[in-house]
Formats: structure tokens, sequence, C-alpha cells
């Protein structure tokens, strides 16, 4: 067979992403492999010093937190059976702050709880995982490994979610994938879909659908990824119908260390931040994109992004720009030195409604 023993998941993906390498780069630790069964364990470890400087409310606060990513140790499992391989997924994110309203209380998220069968035909992914919708948009960030615009207290950032693409929520699904057709590769399916209705006869008569299409190429040393992506659901009661859709898009260019990439969204009715089980504000328009620069020399990278949203359906424009280096240690330690320019106004009245700059110093572990 010429499948792989496991499927990448969303985290290595994430991470090769972000490092301009192969998920190979990143391999779990290989707990057993015999007779066509293996077993393996991943992680990811990050704790950023954190210096905020509110420019609105005129204060400076200093914290320890999560960067973007959040601390995640993952579960892989692979049996070879005749033409089929089984396999499987479970992760579990973990903030390392304590909630406000205890100080012994950790939140853990297991944002990926999915099986796999792959064959000649393809995948077909069954459980929960991130979505198809603004995943590359996300995964292919150059800061995903950094801090980016402010998030929560206790929890993490949130890089360049609300200020160039939404979050691909990880959801319930089956999705299928094609084998890779000469760097072309298509993933559909079908996803529990959120209630934008809620009320009395709330209902949602069909799933969510998601799909992304990605091409790769390399044209005499000049890497080129692209890909297109969308979703679609809609949600109804009593008295409201609610139809959302999303579409994102990118192109990432790579030669000789130097990477750049440009990428946005626009949607209706669709949440441009995360999408939930609550009623929307309204039916209308967003649209935002994201703009990076990456030049790579030896172990350092240097990272120049612009990112905007613009959202009639939130009443908000955001941009963020940052600067960020990352220096690898060895394949499995890195150190981040990020500085974050983020505004926020409210469209309806033009007032300011945040403002931050934030310097943000960490280190990155992988295994």
């Amino acid at each position: 067979m010429n499948n792989n023993n496991f499927r990448k998941s969303g985290l290595a993906i994430a991470m090769a992403g972000a490092m301009s390498v192969s998920a190979g780069a990143n391999a779990a630790i290989e707990v057993y492999n015999e007779d066509g069964t293996s077993f393996s364990v991943d992680g990811y470890f990050n704790a950023f010093y954190v210096n905020r400087d509110d420019k609105l409310n005129d204060t400076r606060n200093s914290d320890v937190k999560m960067g973007f990513l959040p601390n995640t140790i993952g579960f892989n499992f692979s049996k070879e059976m005749g033409d089929l391989t089984l396999g499987g997924r479970s992760s579990f994110w973990s903030t390392i702050n304590d909630s406000l309203q205890s100080p012994t209380d950790t939140a853990i998220d297991v944002r990926q709880l999915y099986a796999t069968v792959d064959g000649s035909f393809g995948q077909v992914l069954i459980g929960k995982d991130f979505g198809l919708y603004a995943r590359s948009n996300i995964f292919l960030d150059e800061i995903l490994m950094g801090f980016g615009s402010p998030g929560a207290a206790t929890g993490v950032s949130f890089g360049n979610i609300r200020t160039g693409y939404p979050y691909p929520n990880p959801s319930a699904q089956i999705t299928y994938r094609t084998p890779d057709m000469g760097g072309l590769k298509v993933a559909a399916g079908i996803f529990e879909p959120a209630n934008t209705t809620p009320g009395a006869e709330s209902e949602q008569s069909a799933p969510r659908f998601e799909a992304e299409v990605t091409y790769s190429a390399d044209l005499n040393g000049l890497a080129l990824t692209g890909w297109l992506n969308g979703r679609h659901q809609s949600s109804e009661n009593a008295t409201t119908e609610v139809d959302s859709q999303g579409l994102g898009y990118g192109l990432k260019a790579s030669v000789a260390g130097l990477s750049l990439t440009a990428s946005g969204f626009t949607s209706e009715g669709d949440v441009p931040v995360l999408l939930t089980d609550a009623a929307l504000a309204s039916e209308e328009d967003a649209d935002g994109y994201l703009l990076q620069g990456s030049y790579t020399l030896g172990a350092n990278r240097l990272v120049l992004s612009y990112g905007e949203t613009d959202s009639d359906q939130g009443d908000f424009e955001t941009e963020n720009t940052s600067v960020a280096v990352f220096h690898d240690v060895n394949s499995n330690f890195k150190l981040v030195a990020e500085y974050n320019m983020f505004e926020q106004t409210t469209k309806s009245t033009g007032a300011d409604a945040a403002e931050f700059d934030t310097l943000a110093l960490g280190a990155v572990i992988t295994f």
C-alpha cells in the first residue's frame, strides 16, 4: 500500500505551514509500530511574557500566557487492514492560565477526536476536527506559532482571527479527501450546523456544507500553494431564516528563503470571528484580508504581517500589524519575539473601540 501510517494532524499541518517545512519535521514520538499497527504521541508547549499597552484606557499590563496556539498533547493510532488503513487522532488543547472564576480551573478543549479510513480512493474522516472553511488561511499564517492580536484575558491570543480571517471551528463532521492528483487536492464534508436562529420552532433542516480545494506546484525552485474554501448553512425559526455563507482564498509563493502570502475571505450572514449557537446580529456582509512576508536566514525567520477585517455583520473594523522574529534553537525548540499593533473601531459610529500595542517574548517546544 502507498498510504501514510498517519493522517497528518491539523496541528502538524499548522506547524508545517508556520515553519515552512514539511510536516515530517514535527514527527510524533512513536510508542509502538509492529505488524502494521502503530501508536504515537505528539505535543506542543508554549508560554510568552506579554506586555500590553492599552492606548484608550491609558493602562499597561504584564502577564505570562500562551500564544496563538494552546498547549496541546495528541495521540495517534493507525492499523493497516488489507487495502485500507484505519487511523484515529485525539488531541487535547489546554490553557496554562487558570480562569478568573476558579484559581485551579485550567480549561481543556478537545478539538480533535476522529477516525479515518484511507485507501486508493482517498480518505474519509468521521468525528471532530477543524473545519474546511478558512482552514488554509489560518494554518498557513506566518505567525501561527507566535502571538498576534489580543484575545481573552485567560485564553490564547487571537493571531489574525478577526483581523484577516475567521476561525475554522472544530466541529462534528464527515469529510472526504481525494488523493493527491498532481498537486491538486479536494476536501468536502457535512458538518454539525450552528443554531443561528434560537427561539420557537428553531431548526436546521440540513447540515452545514464545507469544502476546500488546494493546489501546490514547484516551478524551478518557486514553490506555489493556492487554495479556495467555503461553507454554507441555513437556520430558521418561527419568524426568521438566516442563510450563512463564506468564501476563503489565498496564494503563497516561496523561493530562496523568501515567502510572500496573500489571503482573504468574504461572507454574508456569517460571523467573521467564530460561528456559534447564537442569534446573528444581522445577515450583513463581512470581508477581510491578510498580507504577509517572511525571510528565513539560517536559524532565523523574520515576519512582517498586516491584516484587516471589515464587518457590517458585527459592526466593527479591525486591523493588526505584526513584526516577529523566530529563532530555531534546534528542530524542537524555538524562541519568539513579536510586536503587535491592534486597532478596532465601531463602524456605525466611527468610535474607537480598542487600541493595543503588545510586546510578546516566548518559547515553543514541540515533540
